[in-house]
């Protein structure tokens, strides 16, 4: 190595006293890398595909694909994303003909949005590969085991919750 470039430890984020390699820094790590993966993996295909669909993309079009009616309201408040950001990915995604609009008739200054066929199609491509993936990630892994991690992880979400 370098004299002039050595090997340097990243601190940011780290609680003071915290070694770098503590169990519980490597665990959430780990974590993260993995959800990492699966989103790069689960969207790159679609963004260089032909349509150029981004992972906010993929969340909101699966959002109006499990509840075909609901509104950019609805979609607010379950992701507790800012109103603005998604009213510019619901524009967009509009304009790219993936999502269609209906007037509320029992409150016309509500706008219903669902999936057009377009939409559905590129949500069950998304659906697909995750199931794909999901596959790949368990690989190895018998039913016992599977059951174990998901039960680990649901504890360390209660754990942060």
């Amino acid at each position: 190595m370098s004299p002039i470039m050595r090997k340097s430890v990243d601190n940011v984020n780290q609680e003071a006293g915290t070694p770098v390699n503590a169990p519980e820094t490597d665990v959430l790590e780990l974590v993260h890398a993995v959800m990492h993966d699966y989103r790069s993996r689960q969207y790159r295909f679609l963004r260089d595909g032909p349509h150029d669909i981004t992972h906010m993309d993929g969340k909101v079009l699966g959002f109006f694909g499990r509840r075909p009616g609901a509104t950019q309201s609805d979609l607010v408040q379950h992701t507790g994303r800012d109103k603005a950001q998604l009213a510019r990915l619901v524009k967009g995604l509009r304009e790219r003909g993936l999502l269609q609009a209906q007037e509320d008739e029992a409150d016309r200054r509500s706008v219903r949005l669902s999936l057009t066929d377009e939409g559905r199609a590129i949500q069950r491509t998304l659906q697909q590969q995750a199931a794909r993936l999901r596959k790949q990630a368990v690989a190895g892994l018998d039913e016992a085991e599977r059951a174990q991690l998901t039960a680990l992880l649901q504890r360390v979400k209660t754990n942060l919750g």
